[in-house]
């Protein structure tokens, strides 16, 4: 099956229930994106949390609506701190998922991130070098920057989805997002969004905060993906270069409303 694109309406639907629901997010993320993470999902009407220590990660996960884990600045600690948190959501029947930040390009966090993806993640959100790794092709990326394309990862999503039943999202300057047998396409964004640190890693906040929501999690994933690019497209518009493009992104995600997404 070919992607389609996602309807505005979905879209619109999934801003709505977010800011109805206000789901309570769990980010066990990098250092370098805590604050702008915590900050995107404010303005989007969620509620970010970061607990790290172990034993309170756990017993976090347990009460958050969603959790987030991105392997950014992976160390043993924070992996002790991401299983326990892991371990409790599954038991709380709390949606989970994983930003496999560098897989592909360094051993310990490759390892680290397919051993996640047996814990049953409900939705996986990387660029496309990184969903390549994670489906064991060997990516063109360097680092954190993907040298693929989305849709030449769509082949290798579909598997991975199949595989772990997560939901897997692919986001470059077009992002498909499959469950496996459909997919959604968002034809949106912009290149600014490459030129400042921490959008991918919020995106992948929000998507956690949509699998919280209820209805179709494919649809709510999708709806993630195209709340954080029409606001990269808006701020776009205006913004005079990646410092101004950085702060005016919060300002577009808490103005962002049905008719936009549209």
């Amino acid at each position: 099956m070919q992607p389609s694109e996602l309807p505005g309406a979905i879209a619109a639907q999934t801003l709505l229930q977010l800011r109805q629901q206000a789901p309570l997010v769990h980010c066990l993320t990098n250092d370098v994106v805590q604050t702008i993470t915590a900050n995107m999902l404010l303005a989007l009407g969620a509620s970010p949390a970061m607990v790290l220590e172990p034993e309170e990660a756990a017993q976090f996960s347990a009460i958050a609506d969603a959790l987030l884990i991105n392997i950014g600045t992976l160390c043993q600690q924070r992996a002790e701190a991401m299983l326990a948190a892991i371990a409790a959501a599954r038991t709380a029947d709390t949606p989970w998922v994983l930003d496999p930040v560098g897989v592909g390009a360094l051993d310990y966090r490759s390892h680290f991130a397919r051993r996640l993806l047996t814990l049953q993640p409900a939705a996986v959100r990387g660029n496309a070098s990184e969903i390549l790794a994670l489906a064991g092709i060997v990516p063109a990326g360097r680092g954190v920057d993907s040298g693929d394309d989305s849709l030449q990862a769509l082949p290798a999503a579909r598997a991975l989805a199949k595989d772990c039943g997560a939901v897997v999202a692919v986001t470059g300057a077009v992002d498909v997002i499959t469950d496996g047998i459909r997919v959604w396409q968002v034809d949106d964004g912009h290149p600014l969004m490459t030129r400042v640190t921490g959008t991918g890693c919020a995106l992948s906040a929000v998507v956690a905060a949509c699998t919280a929501l209820p209805g179709e999690r494919l649809d709510n994933v999708a709806g993630a993906c195209r709340l954080m690019a029409r606001a990269g497209r808006l701020t776009a518009a205006w913004a005079a270069g990646p410092g101004s493009f950085s702060s005016g992104m919060l300002d577009e995600l808490y103005r962002l409303c049905a008719e936009d997404v549209q």
